[in-house]
């Protein structure tokens, strides 16, 4: 089929690129001439792994073009899909400019009837909004359909090339048939693929991140009176897991979740409650339980050095990610972390394997010192502050060089390691939803 991507972000990429790969002519279009650019000669702007040798595959091979050209793209192509950025407004709304933005510039483009899909995550009643947008200058006929991304940061090219389920909401059995046609290969069988209205549609991809953040809320408040209380929250997380109504997958205790799609989506679900006069407390409730494990944390580290007086109030952050696998830095707990730590006279270190970068562009104000390396930053007399799970904070290499150190204090906020592991190293290790190992 010919597809056109509008957007080049995190979701159109690789939409893009993974449509490519399945044989389709894909065209990504992006009004950011570097980006193009950069794309054309194989350079991905993001770090995912295998995106980038699957794009210089595809773009070499012919299946997957850049472009600026708007019109170009919108007239090669029968099937065009948003893979737009909707960020949170002030009062948590999705912000529909860019999606409603394009939806009045393209329609005079049409040479040909034209499928618009919605990928971008975006509020119940958008696809009703584009359509008008659409009318205004349309020049040929169009049906404007539904299909939200479930894509994981870290595994997302696996996660579209394996689809769990493809969600389609469409008005017609036409936009129905035709994007089944175009899942077909990613899918084993068609009951995983979903057809229904626009409006479920929509609301199933704010409904399935809000219930998947609720959990990671839920676990962590269970953690804060675990810890009060002598249990130990990983045993309390893998019982729970091993009920298969429950499922073991979000039940890891932390600092809370970030990113660009959690935070974002259930703020916005929340709003639509608000909307529709309908008070969405268990929503509510998640958003603000992710934020106080924040300060939670903060304490934690606040409350150890009052506790020894004689520590130099230097820290190195390990982790800057919101997780591991990407260098997506949105919402990252770290930038709270390092904020607050900042205020209470904190002077901090920062080292990420892959974020380092893309930290310092979203935080130019941050002050916190960034070295290339974990044993740069931790070197001096440095309590080490794990914020991100990556594997090379979890090795022997790396608990070996933290043993060498005159100051042997880990606070934990991924729960990485086995408590009588680091008791036996002689750690003073704090993580969260754990006590410490306590010698008769």
């Amino acid at each position: 089929m010919n597809i056109t991507i509008i957007g080049t972000g995190y979701v159109g990429i690789v939409t893009g690129a993974c449509f490519a790969d399945k044989g389709n002519k894909v065209i990504c279009v992006d009004n950011n001439e570097a980006k193009v650019e950069s794309l054309k000669k194989g350079e991905v702007t993001i770090y995912e792994p295998s995106l980038s040798d699957l794009v210089i595959k595809n773009y070499q091979n012919g299946n997957l073009e850049f472009t600026t050209d708007l019109k170009e793209g919108v007239q090669k192509s029968d099937i065009i899909f948003y893979c737009l950025p909707t960020p949170q407004g002030g009062d948590g709304q999705a912000d529909l400019r860019i999606v409603l933005q394009v939806s009045s510039q393209i329609g005079e483009y049409f040479n040909s009837p034209k499928i618009i899909v919605n990928k971008s995550t975006v509020p119940v009643g958008t696809s009703k909004l584009v359509k008008e947008r659409l009318l205004k200058n349309a020049n040929n006929k169009f049906e404007v359909a539904s299909n939200p991304e479930f894509l994981r940061e870290g595994s997302a090219v696996y996660d579209f090339m394996n689809p769990e389920r493809v969600v389609i909401g469409t008005e017609s059995n036409f936009a129905k048939e035709k994007l089944t046609e175009l899942y077909s290969p990613f899918v084993n069988s068609k009951e995983q693929i979903l057809a229904t209205d626009i409006a479920s549609s929509e609301l199933i991809k704010y409904a399935a991140n809000s219930f998947l953040a609720t959990k990671i809320s839920f676990i962590n408040e269970i953690s804060n009176l675990a810890e009060i209380t002598g249990g130990n929250i990983s045993d309390i997380a893998k019982g729970m897991g091993m009920d298969s109504r429950i499922g073991s997958k979000f039940l890891e205790a932390g600092v809370g979740y970030g990113g660009s799609c959690f935070p974002k989506d259930v703020a916005a679900l929340e709003f639509q409650g608000r909307e529709a006069k309908l008070d969405l407390e268990i929503v509510k409730a998640t958003r603000r339980t992710n934020f106080r494990q924040r300060e939670l944390f903060i304490h934690k580290i606040e409350k150890y050095f009052q506790k020894n007086p004689n520590l130099k109030k230097e820290l190195a952050i390990l982790g800057l990610a919101f997780k591991s696998e990407t260098d997506d830095v949105r919402e990252s707990p770290a930038v709270d972390v390092i904020k607050s730590l900042t205020m209470q006279e904190f002077k901090t270190t920062s080292y990420d394997p892959k974020a380092l970068e893309t930290f310092q562009m979203f935080n130019p104000d941050l002050e916190t010192l960034y070295l290339n390396s974990y044993q740069k930053a931790i070197e001096g007399k440095k309590v080490v502050v794990i914020l991100t799970d990556w594997k090379e904070f979890g090795s022997q290499e790396f608990l070996d060089y933290l043993e060498k150190m005159e100051v042997k204090t880990i606070f934990d906020g991924r729960n990485m390691f086995d408590l009588e592991e680091m008791d036996k190293r002689n750690f003073d290790y704090i993580s969260i939803g754990r006590k410490k190992i306590v010698k008769n």
